[in-house]
């Protein structure tokens, strides 16, 4: 009779245990919130007391939530910790992580069943990931009560079920190919090429050290880094090594080919068909730094993936790398898939269409030359980029299967800083370019009219006897007034202009300068861009602990002094001169094509702002920039002398106290309709009318031979 009633007790305890089983496997159609949490009636044999139980259930699934692997081994089984040691654990779930792409994870403890010293904890994984979505999955784990505590008995299979027995866990990773950089017209600047990664299976090596030399000489890299790669690789693992072009793969292909546990695989990496044309606007693909690494696993990266480190590739990384997808599966230790954990699909990536138009690319690039400096040509109505020079430059092809440490410390250490995008992140005094803004604040609030004159005898003392500042025409320029002041780039005019502004407000001249958009970045898609400096009286008592003189105006007047400012700047001002005043922000992308997930995205024109100025200044600066190009008095006249096309602008020749002068020429064609606008830096050029002018004739006349 006794043995009748506990095997009834015994099969009772059996089909609780059963239907808790069953109700987490119904988990995937019921709520599991809906299932209370269990514990079992005590059995007729005497047990210990159990305290915890359901404390360190909790505990073990909490401190997996807040990835506290620590606290997690601390609360298995004094048996499960004799067959793992910490370190291990901590690994195992680490990597379990970091290859499942895991950024959150919830657990919610479903039931908890005890039988003596024994117990069952129904449990729910979910578990958000990088590269395959969502995660729900139903488990069990197995706790028992010894040495006076309970403890959670640890397999692989409490993070999936199938990984008992050995079971592999591995993500394969769907990565689509980069999107495409075009010009405005779809010519293809920056696109996906074949190339060739060099890779090994470690079990098929049979010369190590010749394989070593050979990869060695023919990837440039360590034997050392090459064997640490594939280290602590399974036998029949592929680890690759390195990338070729598709061309240096066949150079070296019968070398490559008679290695024993060498394996060519194909792979699409980035090119640039141009060479180094607009490299500075396109950026460069390169390595994932050490620091950066957690930051882009977050984004499902590996940390051997090229990313984009400057120019367009970085400010398009998301949208020219698409979204990577993946599936996760359990394999046997012998590689056979055994299933599928989870699965979603890449979407593809999105190519940006820029602005440039790439034949008036080639031609500013060609004016410039070998010249130190850079050129910039935008539309003036609507800001968007035509063309954009930087020299010297750089081949961002160097980048493609990677770069050692000795070529990058001689591009990084060259001194003509190849990599500096000069038109935008460098930073220069306009000199005379610069005295459109003081015409244009004199004509506004210092009480002046076109037709004020003044007197240029070559030398000005109106900051003393003591100061004397002298004319860029020794002889002097005689009685002009201000609109031919700007015409013929009169100094003495302008000191006076300066002085004057001074005496009225010493900020007013500095707060012009910043309407027409200088001392802040424009705002390009181009990440590199530097704000430049306009200097005023705060600035130099905070910076230099200095008052703020009559005589630092009077230099400001005439664009020296502190005053700082990038090419891209001095040709959206000019534009905005232009174009009657709209202040536009410059544009490089012209529109983002469609995914599948997302539309075509098109940009449209951004207006920074509206210059200050009356109808009758911005005709009297006009007027006199016209001058400048088409009569015989202006400082321009002879280079630009002979065009077809009646255009406008201005000379600048900006002094350097520690070499040549820089040369600026800044304008607009036509003068009566403006089409194009371009500004031209020669660093250490000299006279900007003799350096700079002729190669903004280039840009200019090769821009409308286009439009033909």
């Amino acid at each position: 009779m006794a043995d009748s009633w506990w095997l009834a007790v015994m099969m009772i305890k059996k089909a609780v245990l059963l239907w808790a089983v069953s109700s987490l496997l119904l988990c995937t159609t019921i709520s599991c919130r809906a299932i209370p949490l269990l514990k079992g009636e005590p059995t007729a044999t005497p047990t210990p007391t159990l305290p915890g139980l359901e404390e360190v259930a909790l505990g073990f699934l909490k401190s997996w939530e807040r990835t506290d692997y620590k606290s997690m081994y601390a609360l298995l089984s004094p048996s499960s910790q004799a067959e793992i040691t910490q370190a291990e654990f901590v690994r195992y779930y680490h990597d379990a992580a970091a290859e499942t792409t895991m950024t959150a994870l919830e657990t919610q403890l479903v039931s908890l069943l005890r039988d003596g010293p024994q117990a069952q904890a129904a449990y729910r994984l979910i578990m958000d990931t990088v590269l395959v979505g969502r995660i729900e999955r139903d488990n069990l784990m197995s706790l028992s009560y010894a040495d006076g505590r309970w403890g959670v008995n640890w397999s692989p299979g409490l993070i999936f079920r199938e990984l008992e027995g050995g079971n592999i866990l591995r993500l394969f990773r769907h990565m689509p190919s980069r999107g495409n950089i075009y010009d405005r017209y779809g010519a293809g600047l920056a696109v996906e090429d074949q190339a060739v990664t060099v890779g090994v299976v470690p079990g098929q090596i049979e010369d190590e050290e010749r394989l070593l030399a050979e990869l060695g000489w023919i990837l440039g890299l360590e034997a050392a880094s090459i064997k640490e790669k594939y280290a602590l690789a399974r036998p029949n693992w592929y680890v690759p090594i390195g990338d070729l072009s598709f061309e240096a793969s066949q150079a070296h292909y019968g070398t490559l080919t008679s290695l024993p546990g060498v394996v060519l695989r194909d792979k699409w990496v980035r090119a640039y068909p141009e060479g180094d044309l607009a490299a500075h606007l396109l950026g460069y693909m390169g390595k994932i730094e050490q620091d950066e690494q957690a930051a882009w696993a977050a984004k499902g990266y590996r940390s051997d993936e090229p990313v984009g480190k400057a120019g367009l590739e970085r400010w398009g990384e998301s949208y020219l790398a698409g979204r990577r997808g993946g599936t996760l599966v359990v394999l046997t230790p012998t590689g056979r898939q055994l299933v599928t954990i989870k699965e979603q699909p890449a979407v593809q990536s999105r190519s940006i269409y820029t602005t440039l138009d790439q034949r008036l690319q080639q031609a500013a690039e060609a004016a410039l030359g070998d010249e130190r400096g850079a050129i910039v040509a935008l539309d003036p109505n609507t800001g968007q980029i035509l063309a954009l020079a930087s020299h010297p430059t750089f081949d961002p092809n160097m980048f493609i299967t990677g770069i050692d440490s000795d070529r990058w410390q001689v591009l990084a250490g060259d001194t003509g800083r190849p990599l500096v995008n000069r038109a935008t992140q460098g930073t220069y005094p306009p000199g005379s370019v610069f005295k459109i803004v003081t015409m244009a604040a004199a004509l506004e609030e210092g009480g002046f009219t076109s037709e004020s004159t003044f007197n240029c005898p070559g030398t000005w003392y109106g900051l003393g006897k003591d100061w004397p500042k002298t004319c860029w025409l020794e002889k002097g320029h005689g009685q002009v007034n201000l609109v031919q002041a700007l015409t013929v780039s009169c100094d003495v005019t302008f000191y006076e202009l300066g002085k004057r502004l001074h005496e009225l407000d010493p900020t007013l001249l500095p707060r012009y300068a910043r309407l027409f958009g200088l001392g802040a970045p424009t705002g390009l898609e181009v990440p590199e861009e530097a704000a430049g400096l306009v200097p005023d009286p705060d600035w130099k008592l905070a910076e230099l602990g200095e008052s703020w003189f009559p005589g630092d105006s009077v230099n400001l007047a005439i664009g020296q002094g502190y005053l700082l400012v990038t090419p891209l700047q001095v040709a959206a001002m000019m534009a905005a001169v232009g174009n009657g005043g709209t202040l536009y922000r410059p544009q490089l992308v012209l529109k983002i094509t469609a995914s599948s997930e997302e539309p075509e995205q098109v940009f449209e024109p951004q207006k920074l702002g509206q210059l200050p100025l009356k109808p009758e200044t911005l005709s009297a600066i006009q007027e006199g920039l016209l001058r400048a190009a088409t009569s015989p008095e202006g400082t321009a006249y002879r280079a630009l002398k002979g065009m077809e096309i009646a255009v406008a602008g201005k000379t600048g020749t900006a002094e350097n106290p520690d070499a040549d002068p820089h040369a600026w020429f800044a304008g607009y064609a036509p003068a009566d309709d403006p089409q194009i606008a371009v500004a031209v830096l020669v660093e250490n050029g000299g006279e900007g009318s003799q350096v700079a002018a002729p190669l903004f004739r280039q840009v200019v006349e090769a821009f409308f031979k286009l439009q033909q």
